[in-house]
């Protein structure tokens, strides 16, 4: 009896990051920062938000006394919203931005993003998911036609490894001991695109029009 597989795929978290209205014109700067510190930009989007916008975006913050302020300063101008992809991408680029206050961030993480580029507690220049139910939830109001993936259990990704990649990746290996090429990183590299099983496979027949 054969057992059939369905592909599997690996997921790598997202959170989403907000280049707020006031530091737009440092944006190019700030992106720069955010690949030299592993993240993938997945999707950007410029865009400006309607006080109401503001609202439904913030709802968990609705009936604090920030609010209103919070929901004019997000409206205020053009806004930079953008899908960030790495290992741990949410902790990581919440470790990037530092303390929500930036008068707070300061004192105690001036490296931070929001130290830099923050003004107080209310313009802090940058926004980032809490939590990956929140980074789901403002991916989808910011970016409604993607589609947020669930992470895998660590099994999952075992299976996919051991099924799709292990395989092909010993062969390179092996093969690359018996050569000792003088750069091996690049000579695999080209192996395995050479080797790649799931290459698409080009149809010559002539095509009649």
């Amino acid at each position: 009896m054969e057992l059939s597989m369905s592909p599997l795929q690996i997921y790598v978290e997202k959170t989403l990051a907000i280049i707020k209205p006031d530091i737009v014109d440092k944006e190019e700067e700030i992106q720069d920062i955010i690949i030299r510190s592993g993240f993938t930009i997945v999707q950007r989007r410029k865009l400006q938000l309607s006080p109401e916008h503001c609202s439904n975006f913030y709802v968990e913050q609705y009936g604090k006394m920030f609010f209103p302020n919070l929901t004019a300063y997000m409206s205020s101008g053009p806004l930079v919203a953008m899908i960030l992809a790495r290992h741990k991408a949410i902790s990581y680029w919440k470790e990037l931005l530092g303390p929500s206050n930036s008068l707070v961030a300061k004192e105690t993480h001036p490296d931070s993003l929001r130290a830099i580029y923050g003004t107080d507690d209310l313009r802090n220049a940058l926004h980032g998911s809490y939590d990956f139910a929140a980074a789901e939830r403002e991916i989808r109001f910011m970016f409604p036609e993607v589609i947020v993936e669930p992470i895998p259990v660590g099994q999952a990704a075992k299976d996919y490894l051991n099924l799709y990649v292990t395989p092909t990746l010993l062969k390179g290996l092996t093969e690359l001991c018996k050569q000792k090429p003088a750069d091996p990183c690049i000579w695999l590299a080209d192996w395995l695109l050479k080797n790649n099983p799931n290459k698409p496979k080009l149809c010559h027949h002539p095509v009649v029009e």
